[in-house]
């Protein structure tokens, strides 16, 4: 081999190694092993807001828009799969899930009739595989119109997460927010199923379906023996980054009556999955969910410095990114929630070069409110 040739070969190795640095450096910027003592409430995680979401199409939002300009804006975002966004560093879910314990509720919506009636045939439609039309928990943002999504049932989406974890075994924790709908936001003539107590189970029961017992975080595992879920926080803490990874937890996002429904008869999330947002004086007082990092900005300070793990949100309904606004991201890093939830981990061209990503691109970082300097 020639000297040229030798300088060739070493010149490309050089620009590879760059390459599968900057991809790795990227998509998998997460904290190494030398960060393994660090506690599970002192890093700060990006997450995504409505997960599965994808935007309905052209034609579709015509019909939207007579409900307001606004309206149809504010769902205008798409996201790629789960499985991509694990890729890309996204360490955080938001998931929407109807009950359908008979199957078939959601697999005509009114705004596929609706394009069919126009003479549209629709570029998205649902059922795709007959999963809509069997019994089970299905994830929609609104039933009606805003029904795309890149994950018909709950069930799929519980599986992709936790193939995809058992490849990468040393990841930080998943944390995965369920909210649980039972009414549309617009006027609608399905007959939506209420989550009582069996439904509920129902829930539970589904997330051990999919998720690998080895594999899931529970309340009863932070638990530690207390007899409340806020006993084991103060006392022991959250677990340490070496006895967590790997792990895929939850958190019921949803609060009023049906929080209530949920605590009923397991005050302390005893035998539950999730965890769920209550007062830090809770027994089951663990998480925390206060998406205003403007109005409740103290508030969620107060939280992580009392040992709670929160989760807020960055943007909402697409007016940050339309308008380039980074004053709640920055916001929402300042108030050391764990968890900041966006629609815009990556850029929409359309819009502006709005980001949310930690300096370097990363997508973990260490908590700069509680972290071990603090």
């Amino acid at each position: 081999m020639s000297a040229w040739q030798v300088r060739r070969v070493v010149c490309f190795g050089w620009l590879f190694s760059l390459a599968l640095g900057w991809c790795w450096g990227s998509a998998h910027a997460q904290l190494s092993s030398e960060h393994d003592q660090l506690r599970l409430n002192q890093i700060q995680v990006i997450g995504s807001h409505n997960s599965y979401h994808l935007a309905p199409e052209p034609e579709l939002m015509k019909f939207i828009e007579l409900g307001g300009k606004r309206v149809a804006e504010s769902i205008d975002y798409t996201h790629p799969s789960l499985t991509e966004q694990l890729e890309q560093g996204i360490r955080q879910f938001e998931l929407d899930v109807y009950a359908d314990p008979v199957g078939g509720l959601f697999a005509n919506p009114l705004g596929l009739q609706m394009l069919r009636d126009a003479g549209k045939e629709p570029r998205y439609a649902p059922n795709r595989d007959g999963k809509l039309t069997q019994p089970g928990l299905k994830i929609i943002h609104e039933p009606n119109f805003d029904y795309a999504t890149r994950n018909e049932t709950f069930l799929d989406a519980l599986q992709e997460i936790d193939r995809w974890s058992a490849e990468h075994l040393d990841h930080v924790p998943i944390l995965v927010l369920v909210e649980l709908k039972e009414k549309s936001a617009v006027a609608s003539p399905l007959k939506f199923v209420p989550f009582d107590r069996p439904q509920l189970l129902a829930v539970d029961a589904e997330i051990r379906q999919g998720i690998a017992t080895q594999r899931l975080l529970t309340p009863d595992d932070l638990r530690r023996g207390e007899a409340t879920l806020r006993d084991a926080i103060g006392k022991h803490g959250w677990p340490q980054l070496k006895d967590c990874r790997g792990k895929i937890f939850f958190a019921l996002d949803n609060e009023g009556a049906l929080l209530d429904r949920y605590l009923e008869e397991n005050p302390a999330l005893e035998g539950r999955v999730m965890l769920a947002s209550v007062a830090p004086e809770h027994p089951a007082a663990a998480f925390r969910k206060l998406n205003d990092p403007f109005g409740q900005f103290d508030e969620i300070r107060k939280s992580v410095e009392q040992g709670l793990i929160v989760r807020t949100r960055t943007d909402a309904s697409t007016l940050q990114a339309r308008k380039n606004d980074t004053t709640q991201r920055d916001k929402a890093f300042a108030s050391g929630a764990q968890f900041v939830s966006t629609d815009y981990w990556n850029p929409d061209p359309r819009f502006s070069d709005y980001q949310v990503r930690f300096e370097n691109n990363k997508f973990v970082r260490i908590n700069p409110n509680v972290g071990p300097t603090q």
